[in-house]
């Protein structure tokens, strides 16, 4: 078992991709210090299955460094989504799903028996696909976990909401509207107050699955803009289709096909010099 890091090696290719080239260069953000990061995710032999001999995710190691954007990327099916879903244990309410390996969260194992899973999902945000505001108030759809997990004080919930909407760039736009339904927000910036929800519950980690494919331009720009400034304090792990914004946004990259892991690193380089045939195959659109 051979576990990936983070890998800004020259592969043999030399192969350059003019219409990646040009993404790249209007990259948001700056790129990641050259020097060894510490790892804030891990998979060791990590499989999955949602039941039977069949295997959705086969052998996945790799290493996720801490305070970047990595973005995963690879055709439907592929198992991006699951991966994404098994680092905060989204699985275990079907009753056939089966886990081998191990997964870690720092140096804690997320598949220990004993892990809570309230603090779990404390640690590790979650932002999915569509837009889903709890059917509270806007205050209340980010004070709501805080409160409830007993995080801050009563006192300090108003500055911790105001913080988060405030990261999540909503904050000016909602000022006067807090106790507005969060349902009664365009979506973009119902998507922009479930990312202020799980910022709220002061993770470690922020999970994206697919968080701009249901919303238009102008709100992925901004969610794209919030990636980059919000890297600086967390760890970000974004599953996407779109292969310009993972090349927009992201600083390493992780190509899976078929329930395999088949290349990881830095993401210039695997965008312009793939190591990998498969990646270089899928990237150029000759699948998936």
């Amino acid at each position: 078992m051979t576990t990936m890091t983070p890998d800004r090696s020259a592969p043999a290719s030399s192969a350059a991709f003019p219409v990646f080239r040009t993404t790249l260069s209007r990259r948001r953000g700056s790129p990641p210090p050259g020097g060894p990061a510490r790892t804030a995710i891990a998979a060791r032999g990590f499989q999955f299955s949602y039941g039977g001999d069949q295997l959705t995710l086969r052998d996945i190691s790799l290493e996720i460094p801490e305070k970047a954007v990595t973005a995963i990327i690879g055709p439907s099916g592929c198992g991006k989504s699951t991966f994404l879903r098994s680092v905060n244990r989204l699985h275990d309410l079907i009753p056939t799903a089966r886990y081998e390996g191990d997964l870690l969260l720092g140096t804690t194992s997320v598949l220990s028996r004993s892990m809570d899973l309230v603090s779990l999902r404390q640690r590790v945000g979650m932002v999915f696909q569509r837009p889903n505001p709890f059917p509270k108030s806007i205050y209340d759809n980010v004070a709501y976990g805080p409160a409830l997990n007993r995080l801050v004080s009563q006192r300090d919930l108003p500055e911790l909401v105001e913080r988060s909407l405030r990261q999540a760039a909503l904050w000016d736009e909602v000022k006067d509207r807090l106790d507005e339904p969060g349902t009664s927000l365009s979506g973009g910036q119902q998507q922009r107050l479930c990312l202020a929800r799980a910022l709220g519950n002061q993770p470690e980690v922020l999970l994206m699955d697919e968080p701009c494919s249901a919303l238009d331009p102008i709100a992925t720009q901004k969610i794209e803009e919030l990636l980059v400034e919000l890297k600086r304090d967390y760890t970000i792990v974004i599953v996407t289709h779109n292969m310009q914004q993972a090349a927009r946004v992201s600083d390493w990259t992780a190509f899976f096909d078929r329930g395999e892991l088949i290349e990881f690193g830095d993401t210039e380089r695997v965008f312009t010099a793939p190591a990998q045939e498969r990646t270089e195959a899928y990237i150029t659109g000759r699948f998936g």
